[in-house]
């Protein structure tokens, strides 16, 4: 057998280790997460330092790859208190958090075995963040989340168009990586044992709810072993969910930045920035508002998704004033309005409402959510059910409203003409609750 063919299978005997008999299926594990509607995104690493982009600084030659590992120095998590964040978190009225435990750039935040460049070992904070997150969010009842470039930028067996700091090899050689006589392998066979050490690692020590994992364009999901790596976790973890950024293997659509201009099938997360840049940039000071923050979430919960909303801790651990107000924006919209957020599902087409809807999980409420302040009345169609009641949610005011041209003969249900009052309370969007006495029934109109 040759040297290339035996490492192969040495590879897949030790990636596929149990079967997977035991793992929940996708509707089962995916429970909570499509419930969850808030999670918080967090991208720490070395270029929140010198204030650069995440790893593409190095890619795009902004900096050289030397010059972007100097940042580790600076890296001092002097003042990371994972508790402090995760009550914001909760008071931002997310249930789940997910932070990078590596980004393309190979660093990791946790003190692994497998490699010398990991923030334990390189920078001041000389420890593990990931542990302290883990045991905070879980303390606070937030679902823990682990973000994993399947790339690494800095291993010596990845290649790279650019030129990397000298002697990267030496960061590569621990105790325990390579081992089992893995010098002589093909780098790609290496650096496939590499990687899927580091997720069972951080699967065994940490058991996160949710993997997040980027990158996979770089190569196909043959040569990533995709498939192998989906069992493997749902091995090691059963209850675990896994994004859709694992060439097809995942359990759930992961749009970037803009809610989608249709609705999408299956179950989506929307990740988008506060300002235009993931990590910590204090030269960007073009953040989105409150308002806007607040619109793309009901946008995300009308569809039927998540919105996954990011921020970016400084060096020292502490989260930017500007990210921390609007989090608190968001959650004080959230609790005036929790019963039009989770558990909802998604809503009315645009042809029922000009704006965006979403269903109780009986379906017996519609949510209506106005940004704006409309001029006397607010028009929803085609609903066949009998109205209970209309009420402002967040008060005790009720709503009059009204049925214009109805046609029981032919089953056309009318217009329902709700009155609105001038004095809407929120600054940022209000919602109608309409009361049905069924769930929905919707008329879908004839040619005739």
């Amino acid at each position: 057998m040759s040297l290339r063919a035996s490492s192969s299978s040495l590879i897949a005997a030790l990636v596929v280790l149990v079967q997977i008999t035991g793992a929940q299926d996708r509707g089962e594990r995916l429970a909570w997460w499509k419930s969850a509607k808030l999670g918080i995104f967090i991208h720490w690493g070395y270029y929140a330092v010198d204030g650069i982009a995440e790893s593409w600084s190095i890619w795009n030659g902004q900096i050289t790859h030397a010059k972007y590992l100097e940042q580790a120095k600076g890296f001092t998590a002097e003042r990371y208190d994972p508790m402090a964040w995760a009550e914001l978190f909760a008071e931002a009225g997310a249930r789940y958090a997910v932070l990078t435990s590596k980004h393309h750039d190979g660093v990791c935040l946790w003190d692994t075995r497998l490699t010398h460049l990991n923030v334990a070992e390189k920078t001041p904070a000389g420890r593990d963040l990931i542990g302290p997150y883990c045991e905070a969010l879980r303390k606070k009842g937030l679902k823990v989340g682990l973000y994993f470039s399947l790339c690494d930028w800095s291993h010596p067996d990845y290649t790279v168009p650019f030129s990397r700091a000298n002697g990267p090899d030496s960061m590569y050689h621990t105790d325990d990586y390579p081992h089992m006589g893995q010098e002589a392998f093909a780098p790609w066979d290496r650096f496939l044992l590499y990687y899927q050490g580091q997720v069972r690692e951080l699967s065994e020590r940490y058991h996160p709810d949710l993997f997040w994992f980027d990158g996979d364009w770089e190569h196909t999901a043959e040569e990533w072993r995709a498939k192998d790596l989906r069992d493997s976790i749902l091995a090691w973890n059963p209850h675990a969910i896994i994004n859709s950024r694992l060439q097809g293997y995942g359990d759930y659509q992961t749009p970037e930045q803009d809610p989608p201009l249709e609705r999408l099938g299956g179950p989506w997360e929307l990740c988008m920035t506060m300002n235009d840049n993931w990590g910590y940039r204090p030269s960007d000071t073009n953040y989105k508002s409150s308002r806007e923050i607040i619109r793309t979430f009901i946008e995300c919960v009308a569809g039927g998704g998540n919105l996954l909303l990011d921020i970016g801790p400084k060096p020292d651990g502490t989260i930017p004033a500007e990210q921390v107000e609007r989090l608190k924006d968001l959650g004080r919209w959230i609790r005036a309005h929790d019963e039009a957020v989770y558990p909802t599902i998604a809503g009315l087409g645009p042809e029922y409402f000009y704006g965006p809807t979403a269903l109780s999980a009986d379906s017996q409420t519609v949510y209506l959510y106005l940004f704006d302040r409309p001029r006397e009345f607010v028009a929803l169609k085609g609903v066949k059910n009998t109205i209970r009641r209309i009420r402002l949610v967040g008060t005790d005011r009720e709503l009059r409203w009204i049925v214009r041209d109805s046609a029981t003969w032919n089953e056309i249900p009318g217009i329902v003409l709700i009155t609105v009052p001038p004095d809407l309370p929120d600054p940022f969007a209000n919602v109608l609750a309409v009361e049905l006495e069924s769930p929905l029934n919707l008329y879908r109109s004839s040619p005739h």
